[in-house]
């Protein structure tokens, strides 16, 4: 095997590695792999090293990360093999558009805060990707985007060309006009109509998030972790009483929930 065993490695050495897996003389698994089957591991990993920012840990974001880039050189490789491109077409392109979006920096144009700088990278991405309607520009945002996400982005892109509310007061009326259709589509509806009400209410509730400037996929996921904690303080009063929660009534579990809630809201408080 062609691979020099070192105290420190750099890109080449990575760039061999993955040659070295996919060859013949390799790995099984690696050569059997395409861009479809680790379409998920690469999500995967970017929500690790999500998660490695979130909890502050430098040393597992250091790790994350690497996997991050392993996956980048996986499906590089992979492109590399089919002569289509390789790693190095992908760091050339990355280079240029950031040179060509940084006029700023890179050329003459001359800009005051950062609040120009999105006005001009939103100008000059609309122009390299031959996008002359604001419809195009909210169609480029990506379906494979987790839900939330992408509806805070498309807003945000359509809030660009005037079409917004003036305030969150108008956004909050939207979400108890939609809660209304909703309840109507659940007594009378049929499941296509409920599924369209529920995500035209999903869809409201992330326009107030963006006037409240709130990450909607963050607060989300702050609350499971907040719904998991007083489960789990749930359990633990039911244990503790020698009752069985799978057992109890809806009113009882309702009264244990209300118990959690309050020694939750104790903890939270003691510790700030």
């Amino acid at each position: 095997m062609n691979f020099q065993m070192k105290e420190q490695y750099n890109m080449d050495d990575l760039l061999k590695i993955m040659e070295i897996l996919r060859s013949p003389e390799g790995c099984p698994w690696d050569r059997e792999q395409t861009h479809q089957s680790i379409r998920n591991n690469f999500i995967e990993e970017t929500y690790e090293a999500v998660e490695a920012i979130d909890n502050n840990d430098t040393d597992l974001l250091k790790e994350e990360l690497g996997d991050v880039l392993l996956q980048i050189v996986f499906h590089a490789q992979l492109e590399k093999e089919k002569n289509s491109f390789g790693f190095s077409d992908v760091v050339d392109g990355i280079v240029k558009k950031l040179i060509v979006r940084h006029p700023h920096v890179f050329d003459n144009t001359v800009v005051s805060n950062s609040d120009e700088v999105l006005v001009n990278w939103d100008a000059i991405k609309k122009k390299t990707k031959n996008q002359s309607t604001q419809s195009e520009v909210l169609q480029s945002v990506s379906k494979a985007l987790p839900a939330l996400m992408r509806s805070a982005k498309v807003q945000h892109k359509a809030a660009k060309v005037g079409f917004d509310w003036p305030d969150v007061s108008g956004a909050l009326d939207k979400v108890t006009e939609e809660v209304c259709e909703l309840k109507e589509a659940i007594d009378s509806g049929s499941g296509e109509d409920r599924m369209e009400e529920l995500g035209d209410l999903l869809f409201s509730v992330v326009n107030v998030s963006r006037f409240l400037k709130v990450e909607p996929e963050q607060a989300l996921s702050n609350s499971c972790d907040k719904f998991i904690r007083r489960f789990q303080k749930m359990e633990q009063l039911a244990e503790e009483r020698g009752a069985y929660m799978a057992s109890m009534s809806l009113e009882q579990l309702d009264s244990l929930w209300n118990e959690a809630k309050i020694m939750d809201h104790s903890q939270l408080s003691a510790v700030e």
